[in-house]
Order: C-alpha cells, then sequence, then structure tokens
C-alpha cells in the first residue's frame, strides 16, 4: 500500500472521535503514535484543544430546549401525516390504475355504442374515451399539489414561531 502514514493516522484519529476504531486499526495507530512524533504531538495538542472547547461556557436563551423540542414533536407529526397520507395516494392511484385497466373494454363498448347512436366521428369518440381517463389524474394531481401548498403554508407559519 502506498498511502501515506501520517494521512492515514490523521484520518484514524478523526475516526476514533466520531465512530471508533477496530481491533487492527487501533493497534496500527497506536504504534504510529509510539514511533512518530509530530502525529503524537497533533493528536495531543488536538485532543487539548477538544477539552478547551468542551469547556468553554455557552450561553443558552432561556426556553430554547423547550422551543427545539417543540419544533422536532411538529415535524415528526408532519412527518407521520405526510407518509400516511402518501400511502392513501398510492392505494388509491394503484386501485384506479387497475379498475382502469379492466374496464377499458367495457368503456370503450359504452363510447362505441354512444358514438354509433348519436353518429359522433371516431376522432370525436376517441378524445373523449382519452378524457375518460385523464381527466380523474389531472384531478387528482391538482388535489395533491393543494394540499402540499397548504401543508407548506402551515410548515412557513410553524417557522414563525
Amino acid at each position: 500500500m502506498t498511502e501515506n502514514p501520517h494521512a492515514r493516522a490523521r484520518q484514524l484519529f478523526d475516526q476514533s472521535l466520531v465512530e471508533g476504531l477496530g481491533r487492527e486499526e487501533q493497534a496500527w495507530f497506536d504504534a504510529h503514535l509510539r514511533e512518530c512524533a509530530a502525529c503524537s504531538a497533533e493528536t495531543v495538542r488536538t485532543q487539548e484543544l477538544l477539552r478547551a472547547f468542551r469547556n468553554l461556557p455557552v450561553a443558552v436563551p432561556r426556553g430554547l430546549a423547550a422551543r427545539a423540542q417543540m419544533r422536532v414533536r411538529l415535524r415528526a407529526q408532519e412527518s407521520a401525516e405526510t407518509s400516511s397520507s402518501n400511502l392513501l395516494l398510492w392505494i388509491v392511484t394503484a386501485a384506479s390504475w387497475l379498475l382502469g385497466v379492466f374496464s377499458a373494454p367495457f368503456v370503450w363498448r359504452l363510447f362505441s355504442w354512444a358514438g354509433a347512436w348519436l353518429d359522433l366521428p371516431k376522432p370525436l369518440l376517441e378524445l373523449g374515451f382519452v378524457l375518460w381517463w385523464t381527466v380523474p389524474a389531472l384531478i387528482a394531481v391538482v388535489v395533491v399539489i393543494h394540499q402540499r401548498a397548504a401543508s407548506n403554508g402551515v410548515r412557513s407559519w410553524n417557522r414563525s414561531l
């Protein structure tokens, strides 16, 4: 492996702070720190700096934690409502699609019969048949867009709290 051992040591140090190291990686890292004074000094300085940052006092406004918890709860509730409405939308869409597939021959017969009875041209019948299937889908799209716009309005109002 042609990897720079100092770069690997820095990467392993960062990883040890965030997620920990495996046995082999920890053994390599410890051995490298014993052999390399520069990496060892850098590790010690970084650890001291992190301890100093942890000891700094931070002024937090009163009620910040309560407001943050409330927003997290509201967001979780919105997410749950969205996922349940999305599931319902998928179920209704699948049912509509299946109903459309299985009923298309019957609907076409109905359009043919009505066209023959009213003496309508075939392109008009075909247009009517296409609209018969697309108009409900367009209405569903409008309803979904309206619901999302309304929920975005509620979210923006909640953010202003």
